[in-house]
Formats: C-alpha cells, structure tokens, sequence
C-alpha cells in the first residue's frame, strides 16, 4: 500500500511539475498556430482548380531556367519540404522515381503520435532530448489532425495490465502523456475495470491475472492519401512536382569565389519515356528517406553513411481480431519490441517489428517476422479466438531510415529523431524522423536551406496550413454524396473520407458515361467500396501525378 502511495505521490509531483513549467509555451504555440492560420489568407493559389498534368509539370521542369529548391524524394518528408519551400515563396520543384509514398511513407502503422515508449525511456533515462521529441511529435500530431480532418481521426488505444502494481506505473506514465500534450492533448486517458476492458475488447483473453486497462488517445490517418494530400498541396502552389521521374546524377559548377564545387541541380530522368534532362537549382534537398545515402554518395563518393535502415514488418488480418475502433498495445513484447493492434479499413493491422535490414526499394516480409507479430496477438488474444496462419491476408514491410548512432547495439535503441546536414558542396540532407514529424522536419530542413544558401524566402506557414481535400469537408460530407448523386452509402463514405471535398469531383464522374471510361460508377470489387471514376480521378485532377 505504501509503495502504491509513494507511485501516486510521485505522479502528482512530477505532472504538476510539467504542467507548470510548459503551460507558458503552449500558450506561445497556440498563438503562434493562429497566426500561422491567418497568414494563410496571403498566400497566393496558382491553380485553384484543375492541376497541371504531369506532361505541364515535366515541362516546367526542363524549361524552369532555374529553381530555387529541388527537392528530391516524394515520401512524407520530400513532399512536407517541397509543400514548406513554395509557401514561403521560393520556386519549388520535386521528383520521385516512383509513385509517391510507393515506400516507407506508406508502410507506417498509421499512427500520429508522440511516442509513449519514448518518453518512458526519456523518464526513466532522464533523457531530455527524447522527451523534447515526444513534446514536438504531440505538437505535430494535433496539427496533423487539423489540417487533414477526412484523413486522420482520434483512436482510442487500450493497454491491458496484468499485474497491480502495473496499473499506478502505466497510470501515472500515460497521464505524463496527457500532460506533455498540454492544450493539444485529444481526450484525456481514463482507467478501466476488468470487466469494462473485456466489454469493450472482448477478443482480450479472459484469465485471471487480467487486472483491468488504461485506455489513451492518438491519432490514425491514411499514410499513403495524406503524403499524396501533402504533394497535390504543393502542386496547388506552385510547385513543379512529377513522379517517375528519377536522379541520374548532381550538377555541380565551380564558386567564382571559393572555387569549391557546388551542387547546382540535377539530371533527371523520366522513367516511363526514357528521356533525360537538367533541372537547375540555387539548393538541392536530399530527402529520399531510406536512399539518402546514395544520393549523398552521388555528391561525394568518399562520405560515409549516416542512415542504419531497420525494417518494419506489419501484417493485416481479418476484422473480428479487433473491435471496430479500439486498438491495443503490448508495451513489453517477449524480445522488448511494442506491438500496436489496430482496426484498419474493417481489417486489423499488427504489428511492427524493428530490426537491421539492407536497402531495397521493395522489401519483403519475413515470414520469421509475420510468426514473432502472430505469436504475440495470441499472448494477448482468447484461446476462443484460434490465430492462424492463414488469416494473414496481406504483409508488407517499411525501412525506416534511422540515423546512425555509433554506441547502439541495435536499432531498437536508436532515437527517432532527425539530422539535417550540408555537404561541403552545399547538398541539404534530411534523415531519421517519423511521419508525424514531417511537417517540423521539413520547416527545419528549409531554414538551414534558406540560412546556407542564402535564399530569399519567407517564414515557415505550414502550421495550420489545411492540406488537399479538407477545406470545406466536414463529417456530414458522404451524407450530401449520397442524396446528390445516389451513391450506396459505403462508397459515399470511403470517397469522402479519401478525398475530403474533393470527393465531389470524383462522385461527378460515377455519373458520366464516356468513350474511354464506359463504367466508371461500377465498384472494381464488389467487396469493397472503391469504384472505377477513381481510376479516372488521378488523370482528370491529379493529372501531375500520372502521365494522363
């Protein structure tokens, strides 16, 4: 009893003491996000309705004399740069040599989040450094959930607890939580019974070392659509962004008054046609996640790598693993590892694993890896619930591109968070990171682009800045789908959650019957809510993203 007091003492103490000392500076954050918002209203929109298609973008690519940023790589983090540089009024181009978010972007576990495992270990290590990137990745997150409401959304997250003096420990763990999150925190966390846990999960397996649970909040969001929102959003301003189109080498030229070699751009290639050119550029920003170094051997053949890649396995099983919005988390998996288990798209997603792997653009699931994920949701599901082999429908496997710390056994231990470098050259790289902090990423990438090259630019406007599709969305959007144009209100429901606002434009096109497009009100499968004027929606208005 003693012990439960001191833990509870203790909890109160230190929330206090967090609360006190960053309620001040989430003041200062709140006011600067609406000041952020307000200057969006200066901003101006070149294409406010139809975007260029890709021929217009590779077009203004090779014909641009010069640009003042080249941004290469169309993950999270490329686009978040590409979005950043033309806000601020700089002449912004991107290319990927696939299709954007084909890569790590889009192999997350959907989740916006601060990390509760990093700040347990920036508590118990009193690491200051993690327990800023958990403060900034709350930032972000709340951000995140704004700017693209159609694509993101809260999701409670139970943590089962099987032992009592676990419950004061995660309490008090995840309250700290709560509290870092200040003003942006999404629903505050609450403890439940046993009884209350096994209602509202009841795939939990039902033994009597079953305690009770914690339930807290973070964020979900559709990791590929809203890479995609974040470089259709550049495209809106300004930017010239193609994908397919891939680095064969840096351009460099010599200071007049250094005589140093500087990267002044690069030659590129559109894949599908074969064709090469120059793209000119004051700066160009390295941001190819788990490629970074490749591109930091194309400007300098004796650097030596700073990315130790880890890969991250998730598998996808049957929906009636998970009730249809609780997700959970094994905080002490058997080899350390956290697994996230989570309703996704009426499937449950589990995973991720977290170890060394070798650079590949189209890395595979292991099927050691899928086993460990499977024998760890057995631990914590009901012997009534048989766990097979064979209700994995789908795997896929993510690099993330960890920065290279020399003192780590393991990438395990690696701290997520970000470097941003300038090569003798001037070459800006951007490596490590999550998805949730791409937007921070990208703003402290173009500041020390803005800073090294001395660019004339404008401040950051990114914060609160509402990405593709989520101006005039609104909850009860797939509602007006369905009694303007007579969709089934499944399909109402994923185009409005997909395209936001946007999903009038592709509601419009299931009604016109053309030569090259005879059907396209027709759903592709009939188990699913996906219809064939989405096939059509990239071409007629995503147009810079496919050759069209």
């Amino acid at each position: 009893m003693a012990f439960r007091k001191a833990l509870r003492r203790t909890a109160i103490m230190g929330g206090g003491a967090v609360a006190a000392a960053f309620g001040v500076s989430q003041l200062i954050e709140y006011r600067r996000a609406q000041a952020h918002v307000a200057a969006e209203a200066d901003l101006k929109v070149p294409y406010p309705n139809e975007l260029p298609s890709r021929a217009a973008q590779l077009a203004a690519l090779r014909d641009t004399e010069e640009f003042d940023v080249l941004v290469v790589g169309g993950g999270a983090t490329g686009a978040g740069c590409a979005l950043d540089a033309v806000t601020r009024n700089l002449k912004t181009a991107l290319v990927e040599r696939s299709d954007f978010s084909s890569g790590t972007s889009s192999r997350s576990t959907k989740l916006i989040h601060g990390g509760v495992r990093y700040l347990q270990k920036a508590i118990m290590r009193l690491d200051y450094e993690q327990y800023m990137m958990v403060k900034e990745a709350l930032h972000e997150r709340a951000n995140l959930l704004e700017i693209a409401p159609h694509l993101s959304a809260p999701l409670p997250i139970m943590l089962p607890v099987y032992k009592w003096w676990q419950l004061p420990y995660y309490w008090a763990g995840i309250k700290m939580y709560d509290l870092v999150a200040g003003i942006q925190c999404l629903k505050s966390s609450y403890v439940l019974s046993k009884t209350k846990a096994l209602e509202l999960f009841p795939m939990l397996k039902k033994d009597k070392l079953l305690v009770g649970a914690i339930v807290y909040y973070d964020g979900q969001h559709n990791d590929a659509r809203m890479n995609l929102a974040i470089a259709l959003s550049a495209a809106r301003y300004g930017a010239a962004v193609a994908n397919y189109t891939e680095v064969v080498h840096l351009l460099k030229n010599k200071d007049p008054q250094t005589g140093r070699e500087v990267v002044c751009g690069a030659r590129c290639r559109d894949v599908i046609t074969g064709k090469e050119f120059d793209v000119k550029a004051k700066c160009v920003i390295n941001a190819t996640g788990p490629f970074t170094d490749s591109l930091r051997k194309m400007d300098n053949q004796e650097t030596q790598n700073i990315c130790q890649p880890s890969a991250g396995v998730h598998i996808v099983i049957p929906g009636y693993y998970s009730p249809d919005n609780m997700g959970l988390l094994d905080p002490a998996t058997s080899d350390g590892r956290v697994i996230f288990f989570l309703p996704w798209e009426k499937m449950t997603i589990a995973g991720t694993t977290d170890s060394p792997t070798k650079v590949t653009a189209h890395p595979i699931p292991g099927e050691d890896d899928i086993n460990f994920i499977l024998t760890e949701v057995r631990n914590y599901l009901s012997p009534d619930v048989e766990v097979r082999r064979g209700d994995v429908l789908a795997a896929w496997s993510g690099i993330r591109p960890l920065v290279t710390d020399p003192n780590s056994k393991d990438t395990q231990s690696i701290c997520r968070n970000h470097i941003v470098s300038i090569s003798d050259s001037g070459l800006v790289t951007i490596a490590g990171g999550k998805w949730t902090t791409y937007r921070s990423m990208a703003e402290e990438t173009l500041d020390a682009a803005v800073k090294a090259h001395g660019l004339s630019a404008e401040p950051c406007r990114t914060v609160g800045l509402m990405l593709e599709g989520a101006k005039g969305w609104a909850p009860t959007l797939y509602i007006r789908l369905v009694q303007d144009y007579g969709l089934e209100m499944e399909v109402a429901q994923h185009l409005a959650s997909t395209y936001g606002a946007k999903a009038f434009d592709v509601a419009k096109m299931a009604q016109v019957t053309g030569q090259r497009w005879p059907i396209v009100g027709k759903r592709l499968v009939s188990e699913f809510p996906y219809i064939e004027a989405e096939v059509q929606q990239p071409v007629n208005h995503d147009g810079n993203l496919l050759d069209g």
